[in-house]
C-alpha cells in the first residue's frame, strides 16, 4: 500500500472504528450496587464514627458477585470493616454481613440497619 491509495472502509470494518471502551451497558446492568437507601444507612453511621474520630477514610467496590463498602482508620492501611452485599446469599444467610480485616464474620442478615449495629459503638450507661 503507498501513500496515494485511499482508505476504503468497508461496512463491517467501521465497527471497529466505532468502538468505545469502558464497561457495556448490559454488563452494567449485571453489576451489583449499594442503594440509596442502603448507602444512606451505611453513611449515617460512618458519619458518626468519623466525628468520633475513629474513621477517616473509606472505598466502595462493586462487581459482578458483589458491592463492598470498605472502612479504614487510615488510607494506606488494610480496610477496619468491609460492609458486603452479595445477592447470592440473600435466601440463606441474608444478602449484608460485616467482615474484619481477618476475614471474620461479625454479622449477617437481611436487613442492612441490624448488621451495621455492630459497628456502631453508642455510649451506654453503667450502673455500679
Amino acid at each position: 500500500m503507498s501513500d496515494a491509495e485511499p482508505i476504503v472502509l468497508r461496512p463491517g470494518q467501521m465497527g471497529a472504528l466505532n468502538r468505545s471502551y469502558g464497561p457495556k451497558p448490559r454488563d452494567a446492568a449485571r453489576q451489583v450496587c449499594f442503594t440509596r437507601a442502603e448507602l444512606n444507612t451505611i453513611l449515617n453511621v460512618y458519619g458518626r464514627m468519623v466525628a468520633a474520630g475513629e474513621w477517616r477514610d473509606y472505598a466502595i467496590d462493586m462487581d459482578r458477585d458483589k458491592a463492598v463498602f470498605s472502612v479504614f482508620r487510615r488510607s494506606s492501611e488494610i480496610p477496619l470493616y468491609r460492609i458486603e452485599k452479595d445477592p447470592k446469599l440473600a435466601r440463606r444467610q441474608g444478602a449484608f454481613s460485616v467482615l474484619t480485616p481477618t476475614g471474620l464474620i461479625l454479622k449477617r442478615g437481611q436487613d442492612l440497619a441490624r448488621v451495621i449495629a455492630v459497628l456502631d459503638k453508642r455510649l451506654r450507661v453503667v450502673e455500679s
